[in-house]
């Protein structure tokens, strides 16, 4: 029974070090990091979209519209 005793202390103090462990630890990434990521991405993002919109805007669009209507031009 004092054996038993024993064991049941023992691993309540190793989880009691591994809980005290992981409370101590700094590995965790933290708020400004991801912060910095999201701003990041929303930039990148933004300035792809304005190059889309420039690139569809001054030079697909113009030529497509022009490529419909000489499409459906019967008169020749």
């Amino acid at each position: 029974m004092k054996n038993f005793v024993t064991k049941v202390k023992d691993q309540i103090i190793e989880k009691a070090v591994a809980a005290q462990s992981i409370l101590k630890s700094n590995s965790a990434e933290g708020f400004v990091d991801t912060a910095i990521k999201i701003l990041m991405a929303v930039v990148i993002g933004a300035l792809i979209l304005a190059g889309l919109y420039a690139l569809f805007g001054n030079t697909i669009l113009p030529t497509l519209t022009q490529r419909i209507k000489e499409m459906f031009n019967y008169a020749g």
